[in-house]
């Protein structure tokens, strides 16, 4: 086998001009939209949901690799998919045919477990512990999975608001030592509950509009989440403190990721993404894209962004929009 070629590290000193060297690899495989993605733990796999139905499986971090493994199985669109944080083989894909699959990756035929869940399923979060899965459907209701009791029946939780005051419930995630559970909402607040109990701890507001998704800075930290009013806000974890609003974007903020460091952050809407320095706010570099981007993921050791989005193709049932940025001399 050829060497893995090591992963860009970033930019030393002048930022700007690293990004403008950087070149984007497209990832040819999918027939439709691609929704979510999503790099492993060792950095060595990039996973792809699309409206396809298909999963795929890419080394995404080495340039001259264009191949991918197709995962095949779910009867709708797969909306988001997430890789166990203490795995690098194991994957959970969330689907609106109202299932969640668990996959081993070292056999591409192998879903190991298929779970059903009441509502067509749009967001997926592995706790940073790798012990519970929480899915989130259409009708506002996140179920738990515990995987370790796969294939006995594993919801082990569920949770929705009470119906007069229910807000629509977007992106959700865990905090890194996983005391605490986040949920972005359509009032545009951050909730913030209690895990296990999901008593709810504190409600954060900087959004006037829905707020869609959520990301944590893997030094432990910040949170930061984006909206339907074009702003990502920043807050800091220990007290609930909202540092800094980005403010650049045109539209509606549909995903943000964390490089690896802390030190950047990624927003991407309907126009285009935009890479931010986390510290001072400012505008680091812009990506243009030809269309809405539904996911943007940094790879978690290195300085490579994979994102995709809605654009259309000029080739016969390829589709273009999923891209890995930062190749880099």
């Amino acid at each position: 086998t050829a060497t893995r070629k090591p992963v860009p590290q970033g930019p030393t000193d002048d930022p700007e001009k690293y990004f403008e060297k950087c070149r984007t690899k497209f990832l040819m495989g999918h027939t439709k939209t691609v929704r979510t993605v999503a790099w492993n733990c060792d950095g060595r796999k990039l996973a792809s949901g699309s409206v396809d139905k298909t999963v795929r499986l890419w080394e995404a971090d080495q340039e001259d690799i264009k191949y991918s493994v197709k995962l095949l199985g779910h009867d709708e669109s797969v909306d988001q998919l997430c890789w166990n944080p203490k795995s690098p083989y194991e994957l959970a894909t969330a689907s609106t045919d109202k299932t969640v699959r668990f996959w081993d990756t070292r056999d591409a035929k192998r879903c190991t477990h298929i779970v059903s869940t009441d509502g067509e399923n749009i967001n997926i979060s592995w706790s940073w512990n790798g012990e519970m899965v929480a899915v989130g459907d259409k009708d506002d209701k996140i179920s738990f999975i515990d995987p370790r009791k796969l294939p006995a029946p594993a919801i082990v939780n569920t949770y929705a608001e009470i119906d007069d005051i229910r807000d629509e419930i977007n992106e959700i995630s865990w905090n890194h030592d996983c005391s605490m559970f986040f949920l972005t909402a359509g009032s545009g607040a951050i909730k913030i509950l209690e895990w296990p109990s999901l008593d709810p701890v504190q409600v954060l507001r900087g959004h006037t509009a829905n707020c869609y998704c959520i990301d944590f800075d893997p030094k432990q930290r910040y949170v930061a989440a984006g909206g339907a009013d074009a702003t990502v806000t920043l807050w800091d974890i220990q007290n609930g403190v909202c540092l800094r609003t980005f403010k650049e974007l045109q539209y509606p903020v549909r995903t943000i990721s964390f490089t690896h460091d802390g030190v950047y952050l990624a927003a991407a809407s309907e126009d285009e993404h935009i890479i931010s320095n986390v510290q001072s706010g400012k505008t680091i570099f812009k990506i243009k894209t030809k269309a809405a981007t539904n996911s943007v993921a940094w790879h978690p050791k290195g300085y490579l962004l994979a994102f995709a989005g809605d654009e259309e193709t000029p080739i016969e049932k390829q589709y273009v929009g999923l891209k890995v940025f930062g190749f880099n001399d």
